[in-house]
């Protein structure tokens, strides 16, 4: 293995990473002599081989994923039906509600803003609920479209939810909601910080589990 991107830092150590695209890139101290870069990446030619194919399989099924009217959606960590109606949802027929004759790349947005209208209906009990046991209030709640946070929270006490957290199950979804009402009480994620989210949910670690394994699923489907 002898192409890649050399992104040289006041790091300590050498580190491969394989971008979405396939490439390598290799982050090494400002002063580590370029023989040994070019050896830890020789030693890692395995390695990077098989991640490099997995991130190829990976961008690949990203790339053919579009819906449709007959695709199945996830929501509150079931598989939902698309039915054509006024945008929203119906939890007993377990569909999600959008316009008639879109194509596929508006039937996403169309989805969105579904799922933007489950969390804003949802949510806010939830928090109501979990804030008075925790003893906080947030200053405001806010949906967001942040790919990369399931939630958030300002030093000003506002929190953020991603719409992407109605795909997940309604435990998960709480723990999300005590884990930023948990900031309230300390916005850092110390020791104490944990002690805070273990007395309000004490499986807590369970749902964080499921919340990495949602979010391979996510990255593969594209959303």
């Amino acid at each position: 293995m002898s192409q890649y991107t050399l992104i040289r830092s006041a790091r300590k150590t050498i580190a491969i990473y394989i971008r979405p695209n396939g490439d390598v890139e290799v982050r090494a101290p400002r002063r580590a002599p370029a023989r040994d870069i070019d050896a830890f990446v020789r030693a890692k030619a395995q390695w990077i081989a098989e991640k490099r194919s997995l991130v190829l399989a990976r961008d690949e099924k990203r790339s053919r994923f579009a819906l449709d009217y007959d695709s199945r959606v996830l929501v509150l960590g079931e598989d939902w039906g698309i039915r054509t109606g006024r945008t929203g949802y119906d939890l007993q027929g377990r569909q999600l509600l959008i316009p008639n004759g879109l194509e596929a790349d508006e039937l996403k947005s169309a989805c969105e803003r579904g799922y933007r209208k489950l969390a804003r209906d949802l949510l806010p009990a939830k928090i109501e609920r979990y804030a008075a046991r925790m003893g906080v209030a947030p200053a405001s709640i806010r949906i967001s479209g942040a790919a990369t946070r399931w939630g958030s929270c300002s030093g000003k006490g506002s929190l953020n939810f991603s719409w992407r957290l109605m795909m997940a199950p309604g435990e998960v979804i709480d723990y999300v909601v005590v884990h930023e009402l948990a900031h309230l009480r300390e916005m850092n994620h110390s020791p104490r910080f944990w002690a805070v989210v273990a007395a309000a949910m004490p499986e807590y670690q369970t749902h964080r589990a499921a919340l990495k394994q949602l979010q391979a699923r996510l990255a593969e489907e594209n959303w």
